[in-house]
């Protein structure tokens, strides 16, 4: 059985429907924490007074003590909880084999807590990862995006009795709050709780959050890029400059750009032979959140556009690695800003103009 990470508080306000086992897989640390503490929080609740934490760590883990904890009867208490925390969320051949058998072999006064990073496809479709669905619960937690982040914000505004002004001013107030604490959970978490202790409950004013909310951002190279596809030009280049001071590397910044500008080429290429639009995207690996972003950027990037871009991600690539080019700054940051203004100038029409002439970018 899978829930969502927002569909827990309800499934665990079900007494008869509390199961005896849990995993929890996500990279969102906040997120994790809240939904293994409100498991652990309904486990004491119904009895399991021990525990027990093993840290899977490395591939000789013995996992004969899991088993054996899991078989035990519990020295204080009627019941006990187990965890089971596997921070690679690869448990390895001996690993994949002991959690099938623990699976298989449940009993009914242990309650066990499995928690995992996020897993991709491979993961997911395992032998160990299928026998922990099927024996119990498996509660994916996905990351927060940052078109959701305002709502999210508001949300855990509403729930300390804290709420925005109606209309543009409140927009504005949770858009600024979002602006501050995107990638950060954690912080967001820590700047709510600071507003809750600073002001009454009731609406609060944008300058209430100006003046409170830190900036706490942390930002991720990836989702730069997807920024960049999407034309969010203030986002891409507030996220560059967040990127920069945090001491990314400029070659890591730079191959993500280049990486999407060379997966767009490939997918107009194979569109231009006759592949159809799903098929070219899955041969130029291109998933999730980018499938749409590259289907409504290629209608805008001719051929000779997009060839112009990719031979400008070559000299940013050179000047990233020490180069020169007379017609391109010096430093790696001021090119890599330059190279994604003049991408976005094609995918948006409102960005900066920055002219890219033929054989000279």
């Amino acid at each position: 059985m899978q829930l969502r990470a927002d569909q827990l508080a309800a499934h665990l306000r079900d007494a008869r429907a509390l199961r005896r086992l849990y995993t929890v897989h996500g990279d969102e640390a906040l997120l994790v924490q809240e939904a293994a503490d409100a498991i652990r929080a309904v486990a004491r609740a119904a009895g399991f007074g021990e525990r027990k934490v093993f840290t899977v760590s490395g591939a000789h883990f013995d996992w004969s003590g899991v088993l054996g904890a899991a078989q035990a009867m519990s020295l204080f208490a009627e019941r006990q909880l187990i965890e089971i925390r596997i921070p690679s969320g690869k448990p390895g051949k001996d690993g994949s084999e002991a959690l099938q058998r623990y699976a298989e072999t449940l009993a009914d006064d242990v309650l066990t807590l499995v928690q995992l990073p996020r897993l991709d496809g491979q993961q997911v479709r395992s032998g160990w990862f299928a026998a922990l669905d099927a024996a119990g619960v498996a509660v994916r937690i996905d990351a927060v995006e940052r078109r959701d982040l305002p709502r999210w914000l508001a949300q855990r505004l509403a729930a300390q009795g804290q709420r925005v002004a109606d209309g543009e001013e409140g927009e504005r107030a949770l858009a600024f709050f979002a602006d501050r604490v995107e990638g950060n959970l954690l912080a967001a978490h820590q700047e709510l709780g600071k507003l809750a202790l600073l002001h009454p409950t009731g609406v609060l004013s944008f300058e209430q959050i100006e003046q409170a909310v830190l900036n706490v951002a942390r930002y991720d190279v990836f989702k730069l890029g997807e920024a960049v596809l999407a034309g969010q030009v203030a986002r891409a280049l507030r996220m560059l400059d967040g990127l920069r001071a945090e001491g990314e590397a400029a070659v890591l910044v730079h191959w993500t750009l280049a990486a999407d500008l060379l997966a767009l080429q490939q997918v107009q290429r194979a569109i231009a032979a006759g592949r159809p639009l799903p098929i070219a995207l899955r041969e130029a690996r291109v998933w999730g959140a980018k499938e749409k972003l590259f289907e409504r950027a290629l209608p805008r990037l001719g051929e000779r556009t997009l060839a112009r871009l990719v031979e400008a991600a070559s000299v940013c690539d050179g000047i990233v690695k020490g180069l020169k080019h007379p017609e391109w700054p010096l430093d790696p940051w001021d090119a890599l800003r330059r190279l994604m203004l003049a991408t976005m100038q094609t995918l948006q029409p409102s960005a900066p103009r920055l002219v890219l002439r033929a054989g000279a970018p």
